[in-house]
């Protein structure tokens, strides 16, 4: 294709949905897929709005692209290397190829950060070491819940698990005065146990072991509050201001501090929901559509 007006880089949720909007908006719009993004991970998930029996995340994905196609949006495989601006827009390179654009949305998620242990991303995938307590607390009902966490983030989520279970252990991994407030997991009933992670077990459905110490226990769910990184060099590089924890400030259209540069899904906020992320782009789309159509003078001047 030729160069598109709208450039969105990340082919997630965010991504996605994005290009749909924007391709019903007859924009050329461009999605260049970096592979396997965070929503691939998912089994199973069973708080999709219009999915009651549950939908796995490849086969959200595989859907959103072929909305995001019958529209003309297309999906290019490859990644940014760099982004700057020309003038008034932006260019790309690809793989070795420039692409110009008017307006670019980052889609570019979170990596997240998993225990240094063997198996963890197959027991990940198989939904056995969990990262998002919002999204699946509900399947940790009455069952037996491991935390692995280094800081007040894993007593803070393990604290939420109290929802769902009275067995919550919190596997504190990370240095002791990393852990502020040991007397409030007193208080809500949750065990701690103060000792780097040595090894996970897996078989069938269960994580049959964590092995700390020389000590085993087994635990129906494990989830990990290690934290993510945002993937915001792209933003970065462009002079994006970025909030304290590294993701980057929007104002209530998507639009970065950048003109031009919009932001939405799991790289803007700390929720890392699709349907958050779905919301964001739809939002970031609509003004991107309504900027250019400004700059061309097709808008009734106030």
């Amino acid at each position: 294709m030729n160069d598109p007006e709208v450039l969105i880089i990340g082919a997630g949720p965010a991504g996605l949905t994005a290009a749909t909007y924007l391709g019903r908006f007859r924009r050329r719009t461009l999605v260049v897929d970096a592979g396997e993004p965070r929503a691939c991970w998912i089994p199973v998930s069973h708080n999709m709005p219009g999915f009651p029996a549950g939908i796995g995340g490849s086969d959200i994905l595989k859907r959103m692209r072929e909305q995001a196609e019958e529209y003309g949006a297309v999906v290019m495989p490859g990644r940014v290397e760099t982004l700057t601006r020309d003038g008034d827009s932006f260019v790309a390179q690809v793989d070795g190829r420039a692409i110009h654009a008017r307006a670019v949305l980052l889609a570019t998620g979170v990596v997240d950060h998993h225990p240094d242990l063997p198996g963890v991303e197959r027991a990940v995938q198989r939904s056995l070491v969990r990262v998002c307590p919002i999204c699946d607390g509900y399947e940790a009902t009455d069952k037996a819940v491991a935390v692995i966490g280094h800081s007040d983030k894993g007593a803070r989520e393990a604290a939420f698990m109290r929802t769902y279970s009275d067995r919550v252990t919190l596997i504190h991994i990370g240095p002791a005065d990393a852990l502020s407030r040991r007397d409030e997991l007193d208080r809500l009933g949750v065990e701690l146990i103060l000792a780097p992670l040595e090894a996970v077990e897996l078989e069938q459905d269960r994580v049959t072991a964590l092995t700390w110490g020389g000590q085993t226990r087994a635990f129906d769910l494990v989830y990990s509050a290690l934290g993510t990184s945002p993937n915001a060099d792209l933003a970065q590089g462009l002079g994006a201001r970025l909030s304290g924890d590294g993701r980057l400030e929007v104002d209530l259209h998507q639009a970065t501090t950048v003109p031009g540069l919009y932001a939405a899904g799991d790289v803007v906020r700390g929720l890392n929901q699709i349907a958050v992320a779905t919301a964001e782009a739809a939002v970031a789309a609509t003004d991107i559509h309504n900027r250019l159509r400004q700059a061309d003078g097709m808008t009734v001047a106030d």
